[in-house]
């Protein structure tokens, strides 16, 4: 009998990465066995296939359908190798213009000419070079990306080319009815990352009128066209005694995830509102008390208290981030930052970053790991300064910092979170710790957390 592979499967090589598959919808690929690889290789509709225990493993996962001699599978689904390192994803930042002009970010509308755009054309040119390295899924982002002139083209050339969006990050301001029709049309169903600052706050801290209005708006819009929505929220001084009543309203609305970022003392934000920002451990004890009070509710939405806690209604269950692996888990090998490893990040100037979290810092300090448009992409991820600090391993932060070599919680936190280690350091040091880490373990939060929410269970346990 012939057998193909199905629409949705590719089999994909990259050095190092011998035997992988990529799932349409799935941001990254999954390995496979040898057997099952080969197997994978003769289902191309010229190969007679007698029944096998590994054929009927590909007919159950749903990798492979019975056809026709000569049912070809499609050009995006035959076997592609790569002799560069394998990124499967890529973060692009379409512009750094905004229609809004937030009180805490650079990307403001009051400094757009300040702010780089890519052409659609240059856009094309990064589209083409991260689909020639097997890169799969986008983010898209800002600034405000749907204010790129051309936000529908862009969106369009990335089903052309057999890739699609995973994740998009918007204010919403700009999002309507004909714009999800065309994303419907492509099969494109991103999850949709919407920018909320609280209830009573949000028009405040976006110095629009009506910005809350139209947010909410924009999310039920999303909602109501099959579209998950995970909502953003800025928690600083201003808004933080409006956590709860906000988890109430978006929950209401039908959001998948509330993700709340402590605004951090940005220079923007200083100059705007100073002394606004909530110190790491003020942080901890307010989004602490938040949680304690959110897990009693019966609001299901999935709780992301950035780089401190997660809540997961639907199981009970709470994962605290500082906890990056278990003991059993730890390996010197294992990248600073696994987020880094499979994700390339594209600045609106064609900067290469290890993340966009870093790209003020180095705008800031005339730091350059490579431009696109002067250093093909090919070529930064075989060898480059970009890839050596994309794929640091844990060895290399022990190595260079000795505070993380002799602490006894490293095993747990890997050194946190490479770009506020960079963010802290006092020089450009790209293997500083992360001190909102070192102040988790070392004052007392993994006890004062596992106290308050002792009412749930803890995914993994610190284990040192």
């Amino acid at each position: 009998m012939y057998y193909r592979l199905k629409g949705n499967i590719a089999l994909r090589k990259w050095r190092y990465v011998d035997r992988a598959i990529y799932i349409r919808g799935n941001d990254h690929a999954l390995s496979v066995s040898k057997e099952e690889f080969e197997l994978l290789l003769s289902c191309d509709g010229k190969h007679d296939i007698e029944p096998n225990p590994y054929l009927a493993n590909l007919l159950s996962y749903g990798y492979i359908e019975q056809c026709k001699e000569g049912d070809e599978p499609s050009n995006w689904s035959k076997l592609k190798e790569y002799d560069n390192y394998y990124f499967p994803r890529m973060n692009l930042m379409v512009t750094g213009k905004c229609n809004l002009n937030c009180l805490h970010c650079f990307n403001a509308k009051d400094n757009a000419p300040l702010n780089t755009e890519l052409s659609y054309e240059q856009i094309i040119d990064i589209l083409d070079q991260a689909r020639d390295i097997g890169v799969h899924a986008f983010t898209l982002t800002g600034g405000e990306p749907l204010v790129h002139p051309r936000f529908l083209d862009i969106v369009r050339a990335i089903y052309e080319r057999d890739m699609y969006i995973f994740e998009l990050n918007t204010n919403g301001l700009l999002l309507n009815q004909q714009m999800l029709d065309v994303f419907k049309e492509l099969n494109c169903y991103p999850l949709i990352k919407i920018s909320f600052d609280g209830v009573g706050y949000h028009n405040i801290i976006r110095q629009h009128p009506k910005a809350e209005d139209l947010t909410v708006k924009a999310i039920k819009l999303c909602i109501q066209n099959g579209f998950r929505v995970k909502a953003q929220v800025q928690v600083n001084r201003k808004n933080v005694d409006v956590m709860m009543d906000t988890a109430h309203l978006l929950d209401e609305l039908g959001v998948v995830e509330m993700r709340i970022i402590r605004t951090t003392e940005a220079p923007r934000w200083e100059k705007n509102s100073p002394q606004s920002s909530l110190t790491i451990e003020e942080y901890y004890e307010r989004m602490l008390a938040f949680a304690k009070e959110y897990i009693r509710s019966n609001m299901k939405m999935v709780i992301d208290v950035w780089q401190f806690v997660r809540l997961y209604p639907s199981h009970r269950i709470y994962s605290l981030v500082p906890i990056a692996c278990s003991k059993d888990e730890f390996n010197i090998r294992i990248p600073m930052c696994k987020g880094n490893r499979g994700m390339i990040a594209v600045s609106s100037s064609g900067e290469v970053v290890p993340c966009l979290q870093m790209s003020g810092y180095f705008i800031e300090h005339k730091i350059s790991l490579g431009n696109l448009f002067k250093t093909p992409l090919k070529e930064l991820v075989k060898e480059s300064d970009y890839l050596n600090l994309a794929m640091a391993p844990l060895f290399k932060q022990i190595v260079e910092n000795d505070k993380c070599g002799n602490c006894k919680y490293y095993k747990a936190c890997n050194g946190g979170c490479p770009a506020l280690g960079l963010l802290y350091s006092k020089d450009i040091n790209f293997y500083h710790e992360d001190i909102t880490k070192c102040i988790f373990f070392e004052n007392g939060w993994y006890e004062k957390v596992n106290n308050a929410l002792n009412e749930w269970h803890l995914e993994k346990p610190l284990d040192i």
